[in-house]
């Protein structure tokens, strides 16, 4: 029986490595225009089949020319990389934000990624931020400090700004907007980066800071070379654990209990030691609560909103400070239970989600492009998935709906809800979510917006779930939304984010000195 079982297993692996290695020689291969033609054929073909608003910012027969001339770009052979830099900034055209089209990554051997594992590549440690046509290390999660508040000049010696122009055709905003793709290029520029180049031992950056010019190479690099510079203060060595008695152990226990659902309510995010949701008090009086939410797509969030509303009302506070700058979106259901604390009355938070079939979500989880397991879970779950979620949809003049979180008409406000001051600070990365919800709050008399126009647009996005499609030869991935979701509010302005009432852009000099100019107006308003 044993020897059946080494023999199976050795046959998985060898047509494992064997799928590698076909793989890895196909993404490197030429491709013919014939077959290129038929991806390119492919990816419309999936957009106009399950897209809801392909036409919504770009007609279709613009959409339709850029395809077609798309074809007459590729007249000899060219690599899948090649094809994706061309395929990629005609897709962006549809002007959605939640499409994005990436190149085949080379796959690896079991033993490989192990290998990869064990290093840790200092240019991932880097993050960054765009401003003034500047990009700027905003920060380092490493043991090494100095490069914070640093401009990046080039790389590898390709100056940054035609870095910039190259990125700038390969991604969306929500419509005409602008501020989207000027910082999130930069939000996710390590991402860009190793999409462009594949994958890199190290990097040669040319940094200015202080009108001082260096090169710094950042490399792979073994994990248990460098001591991280977060330690966990609440976690003890085995061997003083050891010397515990019981009623220790026991009350040590329950600390490591309490600090799990501590940072799961606050959604910990342990590679930058840092929480998602975050709360505390500022001013001169510390009577202006201030909620920074990082994202809407980490931890349990029920318990950390309860409590948050909790101490407002505690503390009298009649000014709160929402902080969605950076927040590119997540989850509706979250977004929806913060608005519940910030709104009064029955309300309904967003209309039924437009879409092109009446089962997204399966169409999302199964395909021909995903893994044999993944479609064998959705195939054995369908007789019970696809009736829920047609019981989910109606028609209605040949547009089909499908009925969301939060957009039944009557939904209760919290009990504990705020009824003060609100100030929301937004920049170019409140995307998705974060935009759905500032739609919601644009319309309340107690709301100010600060800082500037959000990447999400203002009426809506097309997201909800995604549909993953594999191309044919070039094996070039798109992912793209199945449901377009927006709130009950509509401006006429079409194509564009939340505009703040009060416009401030930060600067480098603002960085440089450590200064937050939207947050610091708010303060020097409330406090006079």
């Amino acid at each position: 029986m044993s020897k059946i079982f080494i023999a199976i297993t050795l046959l998985i692996m060898i047509i494992s490595c064997t799928s590698i290695k076909k793989f890895n020689t196909e993404i490197t291969s030429l491709h013919t225009p014939e077959e290129l033609y038929v991806d390119i054929d492919k990816a419309y073909n999936k957009l106009k089949k399950l897209h809801p608003r392909l036409y919504q910012f770009t007609s279709k027969d613009e959409l339709d020319f850029k395809f077609d001339s798309l074809k007459l770009t590729i007249i000899e052979p060219i690599s899948s990389l090649e094809f994706y830099k061309k395929i990629a900034p005609v897709i962006s055209e549809v002007r959605q934000g939640h499409i994005s089209v990436s190149p085949p990554a080379k796959r690896y051997t079991k033993r490989e990624l192990k290998e990869l594992k064990e290093k840790s590549f200092e240019f991932y440690k880097l993050d960054f931020e765009n401003v003034n046509d500047a990009l700027l290390v905003k920060a380092n999660y490493s043991s090494d400090s100095t490069l914070v508040g640093a401009q990046v000049m080039s790389v590898d010696e390709e100056p940054i700004e035609s870095i910039y122009k190259a990125y700038n055709k390969l991604y969306a905003s929500d419509g005409y907007n602008t501020s989207f793709k000027e910082r999130f290029w930069a939000l996710r520029f390590s991402s860009f980066y190793y999409k462009n180049n594949g994958y890199v031992d190290s990097l040669s950056i040319a940094f200015k800071k202080n009108d001082s010019l260096f090169v710094k190479v950042l490399k792979r690099i073994d994990k248990d070379s460098v001591r991280s510079p977060f330690i966990d203060k609440n976690k003890d060595d085995d061997e003083s654990v050891a010397k515990l008695n019981s009623l220790e152990k026991k009350e040590q226990r329950k600390k490591a209990k309490a600090l799990k659902k501590y940072n799961n309510n606050h959604g910990y995010i342990k590679s930058k030691n840092l929480y998602t949701r975050n709360f505390n008090f500022i001013g001169n009086d510390s009577t202006i609560a201030y909620l920074k939410i990082r994202n809407f797509n980490n931890g349990v969030y029920d318990d950390f909103y309860e409590e948050v509303f909790e101490k407002i009302k505690e503390k009298k506070s009649n000014v709160l400070v929402l902080d969605l700058r950076d927040n590119t979106g997540g989850r509706v259901n979250e977004i929806l239970e913060l608005y519940s604390y910030l709104q009064d009355e029955p309300f309904q938070f967003v209309k039924k989600a437009e879409v092109k079939t009446r089962i997204p979500f399966l169409k999302s989880f199964i395909s021909k492009d995903k893994s044999l397991g993944l479609n064998v879970i959705g195939v054995l779950s369908s007789p019970i998935a696809i009736p829920v979620e047609v019981l989910r949809t109606t028609k209605n003049n040949n547009v089909t709906y499908y009925r969301v979180s939060g957009s039944k008409k009557n939904n209760k406000p919290k009990q504990n809800n705020y009824k003060g001051k609100i100030y929301v600070l937004i920049n170019g990365n409140s995307f998705s979510a974060s935009s759905i919800l500032s739609t919601n709050l644009k319309t309340k008399s107690n709301v100010i917006f600060v800082g500037e126009e959000t990447g999400g647009n203002f009426n809506g996005t097309v997201a909800g779930v995604q549909k993953y499609v594999e191309l044919d030869n070039s094996k070039v991935t798109l992912n793209f939304g199945l449901m377009h979701i927006q709130s009950p509010y509509e401006s006429s302005t079409n194509g564009h984010g939340i505009l703040p009432d009060i416009k401030i852009i930060p600067n480098k000099a603002d960085r440089l000195n450590h200064i937050d100019p939207e947050l610091d107006w708010i303060l020097r308003k409330e406090n006079k």
